[in-house]
């Protein structure tokens, strides 16, 4: 599986910003995809996840209200719509996919996008 991120950039205190996740491969193997976040000096986290199905959706508590995780399953391509950013938001932000194939569990993950909030 293949994951390339994009939609990163600059944005003021407040913006907002779509950040999308193509997957290619063998992308019927995934079964649940997520978004990460590092800023400089911290450990990445868990912002938001999604089932294959999108029936089932997790968010960390800092983002709850402002960004939403979505699937387009027939683009295979993942989203991360996010509103009333902060400063705080500033990271890389990266996609993970959790794949299921011949009885073996791998995650696969994105190069990473940079979104920056200004102040």
């Amino acid at each position: 599986v293949q994951l390339v991120e994009s939609g990163g950039g600059l944005v003021q205190a407040g913006g907002s910003l779509r950040l999308s996740c193509a997957a290619s491969g063998s992308t019927f193997s995934i079964n649940a995809m997520g978004w990460y976040r590092q800023a400089p000096g911290k450990q990445r986290e868990l912002v938001a996840a999604i089932t294959t199905g999108g029936g089932s959706t997790h968010y960390a508590d800092s983002v709850k209200g402002r960004f939403t995780i979505s699937r387009d399953n027939a683009k295979n391509t993942m989203y991360l719509q996010m509103h009333s950013l902060k400063p705080e938001d500033t990271a890389v932000y990266y996609c993970k996919a959790e794949t299921l194939l011949y009885y073996i569990n791998r995650d696969y993950w994105g190069q990473g996008t940079q979104v920056t909030v200004s102040s």
